[in-house]
């Protein structure tokens, strides 16, 4: 069986060089992780790149699903949340990946001081313009957490009215609404969504099901008073209200997914965020911007009465130079978090100076950069001494691309990487002070190439990072700790064909290993073993066919293999995570400026889940879910 598969990835390499006779790619896709736009063939770092027409007609309705179903990326609930899932890529593992990738909304950073995951449900599908990854790289730009690479969001700007709406099977339905005007002197958008579920699995024994009530807002505003100056404004509002399951037995997960267990967890998010900035063009080649922004956000366990506040502010300053062959960023960033909670006030702040440059010689491109972070960390207790800490911290990066002809390029890529940790990683499960560990730092090696015809992009990546003292919950002793040494190592395959006029094809496959190699915590039995929680093999497939001019058919699939479950450091649980499954089929009809959709998510039904341990496993994406809607532009 293996032995088919692999042959058969290689007949897809080989196809994908050799379908068409190479001609230059006309269209050119940029990326901007270093804040300069380049076409991904000349960039010196590894990424992947999802655009706003890939996302219309992947039929995904929210950004957790187009991650799960059409990314790389290793996505699951956290503990049954799906509204703060647990994000994973590059063998960091569903316990603790979310904390090595750093997650940015038009440079906005979801990244919380604590062991809270990104809050992704706040982001309405419909907002985003495109996605951009950059894996095993970005520690320059992004700075803390940036050990497995970078997730970047940006929203649209909109010059004209949207309006779409869907309901589908267990209660789902959703509404967005949006509009905007572009003058000379201002651009002007205004986005409210709005979407809800009543859950999969039967009410719990208050008679509650897990539902889950997402309404966000967002207001858009650039001032553009002469060419070379420009003001930007920007408020956006989120509410969330979610119930999620608790853990079944490996028996009752069998029986029947479905079946409540105990009282659902009741929990209320909400967001505001402001932000303000300008952009002043010194000379054509020289530009200077500042940004400022302010986010309040709650946390609420309601029927444990723990309520969390967080104050978060960020400061940004740039300057960037960008000539013929030569660019450069440098920049001062500043982020300081604090959060609120009923016993104590918990902060952590970031401050970090960066330099990035790169030249471009006719057909070869070197980069460098390096960044320099002072993290403090201060615990104020209603009763008892303040504790405090200070750290420095420094991330560099070097990388090379160089064309070998018109369709294919070949770029390496070495990067050093940290994480500062989190507020909760001083503590142990029960709240007792263990000390102040120590911060994780990577070493990422990417060796790649790009080849792309006039039907065809293909990327191929090879990946191997040292880590030292990464960081995890021990679930044995219940501390937070560090893994002395480990390694992770693996290959990436994305291509995409046009196969014929109307019918195309995209796939996205990764191999991964995550191997820890000294564990002092585990007293030798974690040493040599798999790091739990990462799948060893991942496919994203899908293909887009229209029969009609205005009619469109796609059909996904996805499927990420079994791993420990992610407790099991010593790899000796009896049950492990399953492999995760899903078909998915997406259905659209045009006529002038309206669109009506279908779709069927997990057409198969396969029973998907999160495996904590031996008798506590969430299940998620278990069922067929139907949605039908429609789509207006005007």
């Amino acid at each position: 069986m293996k032995r088919h598969f692999y042959s058969g990835l290689l007949c897809l390499a080989y196809f994908s060089f050799s379908f068409a006779e190479p001609v230059i790619q006309t269209n050119e896709v940029l990326v901007t992780a270093t804040g300069i736009a380049r076409p991904d063939t000349e960039t010196t770092y590894a990424s992947e790149l999802h655009t706003n027409s890939m996302i219309e007609s992947s039929g995904a309705t929210s950004l957790y699903d187009y991650f799960a179903q059409h990314t790389s990326i290793n996505i699951l609930p956290s503990f049954g949340n799906k509204v703060t899932p647990q994000i994973d890529m590059r063998g960091y593992g569903s316990g603790s990946g979310y904390q090595n990738i750093v997650v940015t909304v038009d440079g906005q950073r979801l990244n919380n001081v604590d062991l809270v995951p990104q809050f992704i449900s706040a982001i309405p599908l419909g907002d985003i313009d495109r996605i951009e990854i950059t894996k095993g790289s970005g520690s320059v730009m992004f700075g803390d957490g940036a050990s497995a690479g970078s997730i970047q969001i940006y929203t649209k700007a909109r010059t004209r009215i949207s309006v779409s709406v869907s309901a589908g099977n267990h209660g789902a339905a959703s509404g967005f609404v949006s509009a905007g005007v572009s003058e000379k002197y201002f651009d002007l958008s205004a986005s409210v969504a709005h979407d809800s579920d009543d859950g999969l699995a039967r009410a719990d024994i208050t008679n509650h099901r897990d539902s889950t009530r997402n309404n966000a807002q967002r207001i858009k505003l650039k001032i553009k008073p002469v060419d070379v100056l420009r003001f930007n404004l920007e408020v956006s509002n989120s509410s969330t209200d979610t119930r999620y399951i608790n853990a079944l037995t490996f028996a009752q997960f069998n029986a029947d997914p479905r079946q409540a267990v105990g009282t659902y967890t009741h929990q209320a998010f909400t967001s505001r965020l402001w932000r303000m900035g300008s952009e002043f063009d010194i000379t054509p080649e020289i530009k200077l911007s500042l940004n400022r922004s302010q986010e309040d956000k709650v946390s609420d366990f309601i029927a444990f009465a723990n309520k969390s506040k967080y104050d978060y502010t960020s400061n940004d300053i740039t300057f960037q130079y960008q000539g013929g062959k030569l660019a450069t960023t440098l920049g001062l960033q500043t982020f300081d978090g604090l959060r609120i909670g009923a016993t104590n006030n918990t902060s952590k702040d970031n401050i970090g100076v960066f330099a990035q440059a790169e030249y471009r010689f006719d057909a070869f491109s070197v980069s460098a950069g390096a960044r320099r972070e002072k993290v403090d960390y201060e615990f104020v207790p209603a009763v008892g001494a303040a504790l405090k800490d200070t750290r420095y911290l420094n991330a560099w990066d070097v990388g090379v691309n160089y064309r070998l002809n018109l369709q294919t390029s070949v770029f390496a890529n070495y990067n050093q990487a940290f994480q500062a940790p989190d507020i909760d990683r001083f503590f142990t499960f029960v709240g007792a002070f263990n000390g102040f560990i120590t911060p994780q730092t990577s070493r990422t090696l990417n060796l790649g190439v790009n080849h792309n015809i006039a039907n065809n992009r293909f990327k191929f990546t090879l990946f191997r990072a040292e880590l030292d003292n990464e960081i995890y919950f021990d679930p044995v002793s219940f501390i937070n700790t560090n893994i002395d040494q480990s390694h992770k190592y693996g290959l990436e395959v994305q291509d995409q064909w046009q196969i014929t006029e109307r019918l195309s094809s995209a796939l996205i496959y990764t191999y991964t290993r995550a191997i820890m190699d000294k564990a002092s915590q585990g007293a030798g039995a974690f040493d040599g073993k798999n790091l739990p929680g990462v799948p060893k093999h991942g496919i994203t497939a899908s293909l887009n066919f229209s029969p009609l001019a205005n009619t469109n058919i796609n059909v996904s699939h996805t499927w990420r293999s079994s791993a420990f479950s992610i407790n099991d450091f010593a790899n000796n649980f009896t049950q492990r995570q399953n492999n995760y499954q899903s078909t998915n089929l997406a259905l659209s009809y045009q006529y002038k400026n309206l669109q009506w959709f279908a779709t069927v998510n997990n057409l198969f039904e396969h029973k998907n889940a999160l495996f904590v341990q031996d008798d506590a496993i969430y299940p998620v994406d278990y069922s067929r879910q139907v949605r039908i809607g429609m789509k207006a532009d005007f």
